[in-house]
């Protein structure tokens, strides 16, 4: 799949990237139900660097933080269709609860989350700032998430009964 990458390919990627001297900005998510606060996201990350990469929850991560009914879309679909995006450099899928093992493997010299996110709670922050890398949290659009988008289905299925 192009720019959908094992752990091992990307770990392998990435020494490239720094010989490089690719400035490598990290990100992690879901990403379930792709939406215009995800890609306005993605760009504003891949702007900090030159090579942005995507850790991204696998479907069995997600059910377990967010419970048995997500994620609606597959990862297999949710990889691909992030892996399409211009800004999107490479994409890597996850087991774990969080993407330290990931973060540690690759130590990517700028590390991204949400706004909602308080640097200080970013899992990777100690890994990224020992090696000299930077942490930084990017405002998200308001009212565009897969939350709201999941409420407006039901919202409008059942107005329509």
């Amino acid at each position: 799949m192009g720019k959908v990458y094992t752990h091992q390919s990307l770990a392998e990627q990435r020494v490239i990237w720094k010989q490089q001297q690719k400035k490598t900005v990290f990100t992690n998510g879901v990403f379930d139900i792709l939406h215009r606060g995800h890609v306005e996201y993605l760009s504003k990350a891949k702007s900090l660097g030159d090579i942005l990469i995507v850790g991204m929850n696998t479907d069995a991560s997600v059910k377990r933080i967010k419970g048995e009914l997500r994620p609606i879309v597959r990862e297999e679909d949710r990889a691909f269709i992030l892996s399409q995006l211009v800004c999107v450099d490479a994409v890597c899928l996850f087991d774990e609860d969080t993407p330290l093992d990931l973060i540690t493997a690759l130590i990517p010299d700028v590390l991204v989350k949400g706004a909602d996110y308080t640097i200080e709670t970013i899992v990777g922050k100690d890994v990224v700032e020992r090696a000299g890398g930077t942490v930084q949290t990017i405002d998200f659009v308001t009212d565009r998430s897969t939350s709201n988008i999941v409420e407006t289905i039901i919202s409008r299925f059942s107005n329509s009964k």
